[in-house]
């Protein structure tokens, strides 16, 4: 099956380093275009995600990190179902500066394919939408997302179907179910941004430690 050209239909997708990655999120999120675009787009990301995530997390004062927040669209979702205690964290300062007053407890600007600024088993929860795609963060992401989450915590994410193989998302995520690191509960491709035809795998694992 022939590649999607999705690099026409999303710009950034042709990005390759995080500078110019930043660069381009900092000019994004000028005059709250990133947003307008994402209603444009259709982009479901969020919605699905906690759609799936609030099946599992039933705690509405669980902590949860929402790595790579960018305007904050996954919290306003998780605040619809009740829940209350999330962090948040991106690359891009302009970004940060776009989300709503008091909707996340806590936002960081982070590098997310460093290591994580918080101690071992933190948060109850992590929550990564619209993040592992061309050009930004890599597998070796996970292994952190499984260190700050607490044993039985869940780790939910979106990867874009471009790169699942290709960065190696595939590896990484057998690889740490063989070493009992985390079990899979959900596992499938979900619509993403329908109205450019991208697709992501949707992924629900919990942490067993």
């Amino acid at each position: 099956m022939a590649l999607k050209d999705v690099g026409n239909k999303v710009p950034i997708y042709k990005l390759k380093t995080t500078s110019e990655v930043m660069k381009y999120y900092d000019e994004w999120g000028e005059q709250n275009k990133y947003n307008k675009d994402m209603v444009e787009w259709n982009y479901t990301g969020p919605q699905e995600t906690v759609e799936v995530f609030k099946k599992y997390e039933l705690n509405k004062e669980a902590l949860i990190f929402d790595a790579g927040c960018g305007t904050g669209l996954v919290g306003l979702e998780l605040k619809k179902f009740g829940y209350k205690n999330f962090y948040g964290a991106d690359l891009s300062q302009k970004l940060l500066d776009t989300i709503p007053n008091n909707l996340y407890q806590k936002l960081t600007k982070v590098d997310l394919n460093k290591a994580i600024d918080e101690k071992n088993d933190f948060y109850d929860s992590v929550m990564c939408v619209g993040t592992f795609t061309f050009g930004h963060v890599k597998p070796q992401a996970l292994d952190e997302f499984v260190r700050i989450t607490k044993k039985d915590g869940l780790i939910c994410f979106t990867i874009n179907e471009g790169i699942y193989k290709e960065y190696g998302f595939d590896k990484k995520i057998d690889t740490l179910k063989k070493e009992g690191k985390w079990k899979e509960l959900e596992f499938f491709k979900s619509d993403y941004i329908a109205s450019k035809d991208v697709n992501a795998w949707l992924g629900l694992y919990r942490v067993n430690k």
